[in-house]
Parts: C-alpha cells; structure tokens; sequence
C-alpha cells in the first residue's frame, strides 16, 4: 500500500496536478494549502482567492482539504528578514526563505504531527538517488526549474519529499490539467512577493516599516550623476530609476553604501567581475575542486565557475555580471545541487574615488 501524501496545493495549476498524478497512482492523498500572509494580498501564492481555488480543486478530484495557518512563523522568518536586508540595502530572496522556514520545514513538522509519510508540492525539480544518497536536481522544464530556491534542502527532507510535476514541461502540465477538467487549468502562474501588493507595491510595504532615505548617485571619478529617493529600494545591477538625465550613458548600480546614502554606478565593464564573496555557503557533500555550474538568480543562465575550498568567494572562469548581496548562489555538477550560499557585498571601498 503507497503511503499518506499531504499535498501543498497553493492554488495553482502545478499544485494542483502534483496532487492529481498521485492520487491517480495509487497514493492516499490529502491537500492543504498554507495561510501565511494575514494581510492584504493580490500577488504570489497567498490571497484568499488562492486558498479558494485549492479548495475546489481538491474538492473536484476528490480529496480532503486542510487550510493550516502559519502566518507567525511567516512573519517572523520571512517577512520580518525582507524588511531587515533592504534595510541594510541587501536584496532578499523570500521565496528561498519561505521554503528553508515553512514550506519544508514548519509544514513537515505538521505532516509528522498528522501522521503523513510523505509531503509533495508543485515545484519543477527533481530528487534523485545517488550513489551518495537522495540529491536535488533540475526539473524537467528548464524555462521552469525551481531548483535554484529549494537548493537549501537537505537529504533527510528529500528522501520524503515529492515533486509530481518535476518530470513534466510547463506545457504538460497544463494538457493534463486540461484533459483532466482541473479549474486552475489556464490560471497564470503567481508574479512577485505574495506580501507586495499590486496596488501599493514594494516602496509603499517597505515604507510603512523602515526609513527610506534619499541618496546621490556618483560614477567612479566621484562625481554626481544622478539621485534616488531611496537606496532601499536600490539592487545591484539595476540601470533605470537612478535620477541620471536622458541621453547619458548607460550606467549600472556597482554598489551601494548605506551609511554614505551614495549609490555607485559604472559601466558594463565595471560591472562585471572576476570574483562574488559569498556568505554561509554550505556543500552538500565534499567540495568540488573543479569548476561547476553557478546560478545567481531564479531563472538566470548560469555560469562557470570554482568555489574556494573554504566557501568564501565565486571565482568565474570569465568576467561575470555582479550579484546582489543577498541573493542566492547556487552550484550544480550535471544539473544536480552541490552547494549552495548567499551573495556578500562586493569590495569596492578604495577601488574608487570617495565622492
């Protein structure tokens, strides 16, 4: 006899096939769907239109719903952690987050609780057995894949974890809820941070919370080229919104000090680099010595590159494009996860001239 599944259905069509291909094979399946942001929400995976959905869809296949309500956890580990690194001008990754604290951690506690074996969800990925033991990888759909914000997960989590949809494309997903009547059939896939709003936006949450100050934009001769009304809301990387007339170059965010209130920009050379810090990086097995597949962003195209032994830095074998300081790095060998850590500020005190 297959054993219990507690199904994560969060309203959308990828969940709520996973639950449909188990209960199709045989497995004793259970849905629920995770309250966790007691607010206002219109975007991501937790509006109360969501929690709806998943309801009809488990009521359309047949199988029981449960709606848990981890909205303190959720504050606490994800919402409160956003607010703190842009407060410190870093940019977070929620969604890694939300899954290393409540998705697969605060929900598998429940599942143990309830006497499920098993806990599945709608993510693209897939778990594999090793010769080393049960491993994450890439799913199927590589425009798709979400291997990049489950990276922290570890083999004791895996080897009772499912993940129905990871052999599948978007495409098949979306036949086979449409041959089986499912109701999110054609609904779009969720955009954004599930606490931000449509309607206010990032600026509005982050201001009802935190200072924004307003801060000068230098190049790297140390002169004034532009304004932002807050370095908050400021990332690496970004080009548009720096206050910088029409008609000049195009000019990158290189870094941004929060206790100068000045963001730094240059150019596409002076954006890219030959090393990313890194903090907190952990392998999963014993570290890789050659170079690896490194992605810095959810659906980036990733790079080649060695970690130091010690985990401190990305050494790119050409110049790569900087990482935001808080974003995930993620290391895959043949697709698979072996490592994974978070983006460090990048040095550029004394590369430049102090404005």
């Amino acid at each position: 006899m297959k054993p219990k599944v507690l199904v994560a259905m969060s309203g959308g069509v990828d969940s709520s096939v996973a639950a449909a291909v188990l209960l199709e094979a045989g497995y004793h399946v259970e849905g629920v769907t995770m309250k966790l942001w007691g607010g206002v929400s219109d975007t991501g995976c937790c509006s109360v239109s969501d929690v709806e959905d998943a309801r009809w869809v488990a009521d359309q296949i047949g199988v029981e719903h449960h709606v848990f309500n981890f909205g303190d956890e959720f504050e606490h580990n994800v919402v409160n952690p956003y607010i703190h690194d842009h407060l410190a001008v870093r940019t977070p990754n929620p969604c890694v987050e939300c899954n290393r604290h409540i998705k697969f951690d605060r929900l598998m506690q429940r599942a143990d609780a309830l006497g499920f074996n098993v806990v599945a969800t709608g993510h693209h990925a897939r778990i594999v057995n090793t010769s080393k033991g049960w491993r994450l990888t890439r799913g199927a759909d590589d425009r798709k894949d979400q291997s990049y914000v489950l990276h922290m997960l570890k083999e004791s989590v895996l080897q009772r974890l499912l993940f129905p949809v990871g052999d599948m494309t978007k495409t098949e997903v979306r036949n086979y809820a449409e041959t089986r009547g499912l109701l999110t059939a054609a609904k779009p896939d969720s955009q954004g941070v599930c606490f931000i709003t449509k309607e206010s936006g990032r600026k509005s949450f982050l201001g009802d919370h935190i200072p924004l100050r307003p801060g000068r934009v230098v190049d790297t001769s140390g002169a004034t080229v532009g304004a932002v009304e807050s370095i908050e809301m400021v990332a690496v990387g970004q080009r548009r919104k720096l206050g910088i007339p029409g008609g000049s170059p195009r000019l990158y965010v290189l870094d941004v000090d929060p206790n100068t209130t000045t963001v730094l920009v240059g150019d596409q050379d002076e954006l890219n680099c030959s090393t990313t810090p890194l903090d907190d990086w952990s392998w999963v097995d014993e570290p890789v010595t050659g170079l690896l597949e490194v992605q810095t962003t959810a659906h980036g195209i990733p790079g080649l590159a060695a970690i130091d032994l010690d985990g401190t830095s990305v050494r790119w074998n050409k110049p790569h494009r900087a990482v935001a300081p808080g974003q995930s790095v993620v290391g895959y060998v043949d697709d698979i996860v072996v490592g994974g850590g978070t983006a460090g500020r990048p040095t550029t005190v004394g590369r430049y001239p102090h404005p």
